[in-house]
């Protein structure tokens, strides 16, 4: 993967903390991003996750360009931590036994297929869950299970474009944006995982599991958040607004005379403590163009200028400490090597190398989520495709060596595997 970025050891977890899923069994058939983003998390606070793979090249990700180790990708390595990987090839009869015994003793199924693909196989909700009543069975789709749109295709960027998210992002003189990362895809998965979890709560006062759908576009109209909302109400659309929300001119990009930054001063006491502590601009209080929130929105290329100038006046660090003395909400625009070696990234822990079992070591980027009584586990690499498969089938389903055998010949597990 090129000159390997310096990282240290992931700090070793207590021996003695529980974890918050301990003892949970969840089967993976997911690939790409938001169902594998859903169940790392499960993993990450000690869910067993067992990924199934088709074996003929696996989750799609494994292939994506952005970098590689030892043949993994970047989006690999980051969305499949802590899950034991095995391989399956779900056309043959064998396999989808060896998939039905799993799903029987799950407490979580999670899948994001096409519409059909898992009904076809006899592992769907209808299909699996009367011989496992507490099964948690989560879907994870881009228009949902039921009604006209079940049987569209659809991805990240598409659902972005269709719900009006994308055309929030961007500046105003300029075309509708995707964000940079998968946004909805992320978002989906996390939300897949709050239902999960909600579902297990609901499971131990009802006693009984049930299916939960999440779907992108969903997901990507719920992100448009306050202005879809304000649509709603005033029927006005909303446009994209760049660095600056409703234009507020002290709300953005602006550059000392060495370097970037960002200010979001957006209510009046901010945008007075900015432009007479800061600035030393009283004048931008007392001038009637720029003294209430409604004439600044206004008057907001001249005000902006205005700032901008005296901005230039002087170096990044020293606009930054006087913004820090002020309490000013400011920060450095970043590129992704700055920003992941920050002090906000280094000292808190944000950035580790863990063990890998081709490379060496891969980098780890830690979950977001912080629990001091049930941290999460000591992270392991995500699996190689079908490393664990023996191992499930031996340990997690009590198969002997004959049965194993005649699985790998009948082709269960990948023509390579024969």
């Amino acid at each position: 993967m090129g000159a390997k970025v310096s990282l240290p050891d992931r700090p070793s977890r207590a021996k003695d903390a529980p974890t918050a899923l301990d003892g949970l069994l969840v089967i993976d058939f997911t690939r790409v991003v938001a169902g594998p983003a859903c169940t790392q998390t499960l993993g990450d606070f000690g869910a067993e996750v067992i990924k199934i793979e088709n074996p003929d090249g696996g989750d799609d990700t494994r292939a994506y360009e952005h970098a590689e180790v030892a043949g993994e990708s970047a989006a690999f390595i980051s969305l499949n931590r802590n899950k034991r990987g095995i391989a399956l090839d779900l056309t043959i009869p064998g396999a989808r036994d060896v998939a039905r015994d799993l799903i029987a003793k799950a407490d979580v199924v999670v899948e994001n297929f096409s519409a059909t693909v898992m009904g076809k196989f006899g592992l769907d909700y209808a299909s699996v869950s009367p011989a496992n009543p507490r099964l948690i069975y989560c879907s994870i789709s881009a228009y949902g299970r039921k009604g006209p749109f079940a049987w569209r295709p659809g991805f990240d960027p598409i659902t972005q474009a269709e719900s009006g998210f994308m055309s929030l992002n961007g500046f105003p003189d300029g075309p509708p944006v995707r964000t940079g990362p998968p946004i909805v895809d992320m978002a989906t998965g996390m939300s897949a995982c709050n239902a999960i979890l909600l579902a297990l709560l609901a499971r131990e006062r009802l006693g009984r599991g049930q299916h939960v759908e999440i779907a992108l576009y969903d997901t990507a109209m719920a992100m448009t958040g306050f202005y879809g909302m304000a649509y709603l109400m005033s029927g006005n659309n909303p446009g994209r607004f760049g660095n600056s929300p409703n234009g507020s001119p002290s709300v953005g990009v602006y550059e000392a005379s060495d370097g970037p930054f960002y200010i979001a001063c957006a209510n009046d006491r901010l945008y007075r403590r900015l432009v007479t502590d800061v600035l030393k601009r009283p004048d931008l209080v007392t001038d009637p163009q720029f003294a209430t929130r409604k004439e600044r929105s206004a008057n907001k290329e001249k005000l902006r200028t205005i700032i901008a100038e005296v901005f230039a006046t002087d170096q990044l660090e020293n606009w930054m400490a006087k913004m820090k003395k002020a309490n000013i909400p400011a920060g450095y625009l970043r590129s992704v090597e700055q920003g992941f070696n920050a002090p906000e990234a280094r000292d808190r822990d944000r950035l580790s190398r863990i063990p890998h079992p081709t490379a060496g070591w891969v980098p780890n980027i830690e979950t977001p989520i912080t629990m001091e009584l049930t941290p999460t586990v000591t992270p392991v690499a995500a699996p190689l495709l079908g490393q664990h498969t023996n191992e499930v089938l031996r340990g997690t389903l009590g198969y002997d060596e004959y049965r194993i055998a005649a699985l790998r010949q009948a082709g269960a597990f990948g023509k390579a595997a024969e």
